[in-house]
């Protein structure tokens, strides 16, 4: 089923209100919302060419969890400097995002302006879709667009009760969420790998069931690997293995074996004799871990290896790093795997949101991936091929 796209609305000269996605690390301090505007750039598109049409933009976003409270900290003025800077154009933060004032500010927008109004949550109806809130956001628009690809796993007022109340459209950014995912489960190059890490397996255990018949390559690392290679009898130390995952992990990998998938898992790893930045740490082969330490991070052996065999398919699609990322000693292996997907000529490389994503921001290697995802939880609930709300409520093309 195909979506209507931006370009079959007719925004020309009218209000359009657009739900973006500006949740950003907010908390680190406002002089870092500049090293973590992903968000924000991902959505100019849109912007763009709504201005192109003399559009009166009216941007829509939650910030945090103020949990339907106002909360100083987490309003969205100083995230609305940044998009100002970055459109070269000034942007007007508002102090409510409904109510008489927010009627008036827009009514004074000319062809053009762009209004930002305040944190969606700061009032109880967004997470409880609220059929009154939506009319009231309804109320100050002509069109609706959905550009938060972040947010489209959840049934929310600003999600899925104004595409009922307006003509409504998916923005550029969430119709390339949904084309470059679906095309690289749907339709890829082939060979097809799955690079999956972070900490634990049962947050990934819909996507392995969803993508195990469709791929030639499995590569896993993080705290993943670590049920993993216990499966195998392999001695993980201290590590926290999931106990209630073995019997799934074994039984995957009898699958992947029986569909000629490869498993690729470490064959070395990086040790530390406590959970954290500091004590000692040392590389050592898989399963010479011992009793007391943790595994932290793949060995640079298993990150070259992963980046080489990942270099020689076609399509990747990645969730996850190698290691305690957020840890610099413990980066490296997502590093040298990131730098080597990132290097490598004629492989479409699919990078999902939340920690991955900021993994692949933070090295500077945005522009060499193919697509990565601004949805953490939506892109996992896509390619474990589950619909989303916020899409499924928008009209068909």
């Amino acid at each position: 089923m195909t979506k209507r796209g931006l370009t079959g609305l007719d925004v020309a000269g009218k209000k359009v209100l657009v739900r973006v996605d500006f949740n950003i690390p907010i908390e680190q301090g406002i002089e870092a919302i500049a090293s973590y505007d992903q968000r924000l750039r991902a959505t100019l598109p849109t912007i763009h060419y709504l201005l192109e049409r003399d559009c009166r933009v009216i941007l829509c976003s939650h910030l945090g969890r103020p949990g339907g409270k106002v909360t100083e900290e987490l309003r969205l003025a100083p995230v609305g400097d940044r998009l100002s800077f970055l459109l070269d154009k000034p942007v007007n933060s508002l102090d409510d995002c409904v109510g008489p004032g927010v009627a008036t500010a827009v009514s004074d927008m000319a062809p053009g302006d762009i209004v930002l109004l305040e944190n969606l949550r700061f009032h109880p109806g967004e997470e409880k879709n609220d059929p009154q809130f939506s009319r009231d956001l309804a109320a100050i628009s002509d069109r609706f667009v959905m550009d938060a690809f972040a947010v489209a796993h959840r049934a929310h007022a600003s999600t899925v009760g104004l595409p009922k109340l307006l003509p409504s459209a998916m923005g550029l950014l969430v119709q390339r969420e949904v084309e470059s995912m679906g095309r690289a489960l749907e339709s890829p190059d082939r060979p097809l790998a799955a690079l999956l890490g972070g900490a634990k397996v049962s947050d990934k255990i819909l996507v392995l069931e969803n993508l195990l018949d469709k791929l030639d390559h499995i590569f896993i690392g993080g705290g993943m690997c670590v049920t993993f290679l216990k499966a195998l009898g392999v001695n993980t130390g201290a590590s926290s293995v999931e106990t209630d995952r073995l019997d799934f992990v074994k039984e995957l990998m009898e699958r992947a074996e029986q569909r000629n998938i490869q498993v690729h898992l470490p064959g070395d790893l990086v040790v530390a004799d406590r959970f954290g930045d500091d004590g000692e740490v040392k590389t050592v082969a898989s399963g010479q871990v011992p009793d007391d330490w943790f595994i932290m991070d793949v060995g640079d052996d298993t990150a070259k290896q992963f980046a080489r065999g990942l270099a020689a398919c076609r399509t990747i699609i990645w969730n996850g790093p190698m290691g305690v990322f957020e840890i610099p000693r413990f980066s490296e292996g997502t590093r040298v795997v990131a730098k080597g997907i990132a290097g490598a000529d004629g492989v479409t490389t699919v990078v999902g949101g939340g920690s991955t994503a900021e993994a692949v921001e933070e090295m500077g290697l945005m522009d060499r991936m193919t697509h990565v995802s601004t949805g953490g939880g939506a892109s996992l609930e896509f390619l474990e091929g589950k619909e989303l709300p916020g899409i499924a409520a928008l009209p068909e093309a």
